[in-house]
């Protein structure tokens, strides 16, 4: 049997949100899945990119990442999606990005694929939740069945910045310095699996 293809859609602005990404990518890997790593368009000028070190070295570092298109949501047995915390919701590039999809929501094309969703925070309780939930809503109207993270994963009681039952979270701090935990990108490559175990129940 293929291997399910799974679809890591994210966005990262200081570069954390993207090492959850590649975290979720080698869970995918570990359970026989294909991950399919794509960011989104960036809607910063620029001016602002070029001026900030920070931004700049993360662009560098995701350079070879490939761009999503709606239509590449159409192929995929499985979707994860990530983002930077934005006032207790998605980002405004994902969000855009996923406004995109209607001509995909028309087809169909999530029906009764299993999704997941992650994100970082600048603080504990700056919005993973809420976060969270804003992608989820997303995905339930595209039909995605909605996969979150079992307490049988030991670290989601472990962790003192992050991991929830709706999905992989990590605190970088109010300027992203802090990379996820390791405890945190444990829970991200759980999901990773987890999506994919069952992505290939659904496919038989």
């Amino acid at each position: 049997m293929a291997r399910p293809k799974i679809g890591i859609i994210y966005y990262s602005m200081f570069g954390n949100t993207y090492k959850m990404a590649k975290a979720v990518c080698g869970g995918v890997d570990e359970a026989e899945g294909e991950a399919l790593l794509y960011t989104v368009p960036d809607l910063l000028p620029d001016s602002v990119v070029n001026s900030n070190e920070s931004i700049k070295k993360a662009k560098e570092f995701q350079s070879k990442v490939k761009i999503a298109k709606p239509e590449d949501i159409e192929s995929l047995d499985g979707i994860i999606l990530g983002s930077p915390t934005r006032f207790g919701n998605m980002c405004a590039q994902l969000r855009n990005f996923m406004d995109q999809t209607g001509s995909q929501w028309i087809k169909g094309s999530l029906i009764n694929k299993p999704a997941g969703v992650f994100c970082c925070t600048a603080s504990l309780h700056g919005g993973q939740e809420t976060t969270l939930i804003s992608m989820a809503f997303t995905l339930i109207h595209h039909g995605a069945i909605i996969i979150g993270v079992p307490y049988s994963i030991k670290e989601l009681a472990e962790t003192k910045t992050g991991g929830t039952p709706y999905g992989p979270t990590a605190v970088v701090g109010e300027n992203a310095d802090q990379s996820p935990a390791e405890t945190d990108l444990t829970i991200a490559r759980e999901l990773g699996k987890r999506v994919t175990f069952i992505a290939k129940k659904l496919k038989n």
